[in-house]
């Protein structure tokens, strides 16, 4: 679910005194489009999730990025209607819910 050893490459890239911030921007920012999303709005559904792949992917949410690529696929393909919207969203979080939770015994 979690690609913990690309969470600590990250974290040593950046350093482990800014990673906390790094942290919180992406999930404030995954969330803004997360929440579009669950309001139904998916008027520019290979955009966002293009962009919540990219973010996912950065930061190790591994089985999230992967659920984004194929439903961007589908959406490239003119097959929006067939993107199972509700899994991604869950999929995020039960990997946000994962992330926490081990977070903080990160080595």
């Amino acid at each position: 679910m979690i690609d913990w050893p690309r969470v600590k490459e990250l974290r040593d890239e950046i350093g482990a005194e800014d990673f906390g911030e790094v942290v919180d921007l992406f999930l404030e920012e995954v969330e803004e489009v997360i929440v579009k999303l669950r309001s139904g709005d998916c008027g520019q559904l290979e955009q966002d999730l293009h962009f919540l792949k990219g973010s996912a992917m950065n930061l190790g949410f591994d089985d999230f990025s992967k659920l984004c690529l194929v439903g961007e696929r589908k959406s490239a393909e003119g097959q929006a209607e067939n993107v199972n919207v509700p899994e991604i969203l869950d999929q995020f979080e039960s990997s946000k819910v994962a992330f926490l939770a081990e977070l903080p015994s990160l080595n």
